[in-house]
């Protein structure tokens, strides 16, 4: 490929801040691991020349559709705009929206920037923002839960209020709504469009009709292939510095590692940290490490399944020694997380010291396989059948997460087998219940996509009807949803805080989701990439690959 000059490239698809020094930050999870002192990195210089093409790997494999209702991946970003802009100190600044606040308790406005245009140039109007939020307000779109106290009624709940105003009107106040509109969930797309081409947006033959620093051409995605996005010159925060932006798909580590670094590739986000000492060696870029909310966990796949009776969970738990984790699978890239909720995801908030001292009480998990022993025979569960756990084929940290599960499940009297899924297969784990089926365990790697703490356990803890859309296993404990309900319609922050905390002292011990560690965010670039910002503080964030713009 020819460049023309040096990129300004920010690691984070929709917001287009460019910082201009390179910011450490504390890890608020441990900074040396073992493996040197870790300095995390959440931006470095801006670039200011343009660059003709740019090549980018997205390690999740090719994402079966580009809808932003209903797909999570880190090229919708880059397409769509949110209505407020996730920045990389994990703060919450204007998108689309000029400004999102509530009037009353229950009664949320939206005023729009006037001067946001589609990419063919027609203006963002509050009757394309409604279509777009009723679309993720849909129990089948994976960012339900954070509509899960909007007034259901659509000619009530979210109604355009003026040509450049939306209202939202709650059953409960809703303290975690504001921070949502800076995710996926408030990605704006064009209503006539949607309406015209119905179930295909998104797919490689509809495509969108977006507000982004980039643009997907009709052609632009071939399947099994590559999606190549261009420039759009007239975007409303500045024309993006790299004209053409093509995403390849490697979800092998060690190809891509290969790729990386021998510059066949530009950059990538979230690559392998088992290939640390490779990205760290001579070659053709850099490896930056930034603070992250993501972690590595394991969770139950079934209700009916021997994985959703917490005796089991807890055993696999006590019987794996997460030091030995950290240094096989994360590389010395990551620490020991208590719970599914990071400290890092609070540390910014009110009342952090509540929230700190909640997660200080809990109790650090320990290797104790007598004690394991112990649980799964008092589980009265009937063990003669595998317990399979699925995770991506190619993904050398997942199967060796697998591994370590299958290995200390052995010592424990559990029989694990592993099923490496296709990237495409695995991903319809989580959005296709039938494919689901013989499975006990999915092996993933969790994160926080905005602010606070409840989004993430929500997903996993409540019922479906108020955002539990990962909650597979039928967890069902009152006194949880109860004190994660008051939590999330507390209108100030102490009882915020305090509810939450009590929420946790309940589930955390139940190991829902078994945390084994929790990780730093790696971004490889290529020697010519520079004018990075990466890392902010989520897996797959708002922030998580934008080349360009102001």
């Amino acid at each position: 490929m020819k460049r023309i000059g040096i990129a300004a490239v920010t690691v984070a698809c929709a917001s287009l801040l460019v910082l201009t020094a390179c910011t450490a930050r504390d890890s608020g999870g441990g900074g040396d691991t073992g493996n040197g002192e870790i300095t995390l990195v959440d931006a470095q210089p801006a670039g200011t020349q343009p660059v003709d093409e740019v090549t980018w790997a997205i390690v999740e494999g090719e994402p079966a559709t580009l809808n932003p209702a209903n797909s999570a991946n880190l090229i919708i970003p880059n397409l769509c705009d949110n209505l407020l802009s996730l920045q990389p100190d994990f703060s919450i600044a204007p998108g689309i929206a000029e400004t999102a606040e509530y009037v009353d308790p229950t009664t949320f406005v939206i005023t729009l920037r006037d001067d946001v245009t589609f990419w063919d140039g027609s203006p963002v109007t509050a009757d394309d923002v409604v279509f777009s939020l009723q679309q993720s307000m849909n129990p089948a779109s994976q960012w339900f839960g954070a509509f899960a106290l909007v007034v259901p009624d659509p000619a009530v709940g979210i109604v355009a209020t003026g040509p450049n105003e939306v209202t939202v009107r709650f059953v409960a106040p809703d303290s975690t709504f504001r921070d949502a509109l800076a995710g996926q969930g408030a990605a704006v797309m064009q209503k006539a469009f949607g309406e015209r081409v119905g179930d295909a947006v998104g797919t490689a033959d509809a495509g969108l009709m977006c507000t982004g620093p980039y643009k997907l051409e009709e052609g632009g995605w071939t399947p099994g292939g590559e999606i190549v996005t261009t420039a759009n010159e007239d975007y409303w925060n500045g024309a993006p510095l790299v004209k053409q932006l093509t995403y390849t798909f490697v979800s092998d580590g060690s190809t891509l590692t290969t790729a990386l670094t021998q510059g066949e590739i530009d950059g990538a986000i979230n690559v392998p940290p088992s290939s640390r000492a490779a990205f760290e060696g001579d070659g053709a870029g850099a490896l930056t490490v930034g603070p992250s909310t993501a972690s590595y966990s394991f969770g139950p796949a079934s209700s009916t399944s021997a994985a959703a009776n917490p005796d089991i969970r807890r055993a696999l738990s006590m019987a794996i020694d997460r030091e030995k984790y950290l240094e096989t699978v994360v590389n010395g890239l990551g620490y020991v997380q208590k719970t599914m909720v990071p400290e890092f995801s609070f540390q910014s908030m009110e009342a952090a010291s509540v929230y700190e001292a909640g997660y200080e009480a809990l109790a650090a998990p320990e290797v104790d396989i007598e004690g394991a022993k112990a649980l799964v025979e008092q589980s009265g569960e009937d063990l003669s059948v595998p317990l399979v756990v699925a995770v991506p084929a190619g993904a050398k940290q997942f199967l060796q997460t697998a591994t370590i599960m299958q290995s200390a499940g052995a010592e424990i009297g559990l029989d694990i087998e592993i099923n490496e899924m296709q990237a495409s297969d695995f991903g319809a784990l989580f959005y296709d219940p039938t494919t689901r089926e013989g499975v006990d365990f999915v092996a993933t790697q969790g994160y926080l996509e905005t602010p606070g703490v409840l989004g993430y356990p929500s997903l996993f803890l409540l019922p479906a009807d108020l955002g539990g859309i990962f909650n597979w296993s039928g967890y069902d404990d009152p006194e949880v949803t109860a004190h994660m309900t008051a939590a999330r319609s507390a209108t100030d922050a102490q009882t915020a805080a305090d509810e939450f905390v009590a929420a946790q002292e309940i589930f955390a011990p139940d190991y829902l989701q078994v945390t084994l560690a929790g990780t730093y965010q790696l971004t490889y670039l290529n020697e010519d990439l520079t004018g990075v910002v990466t890392s902010i503080a989520a897996y797959n964030s708002p922030w998580a690959l934008h080349l360009g713009g102001k």
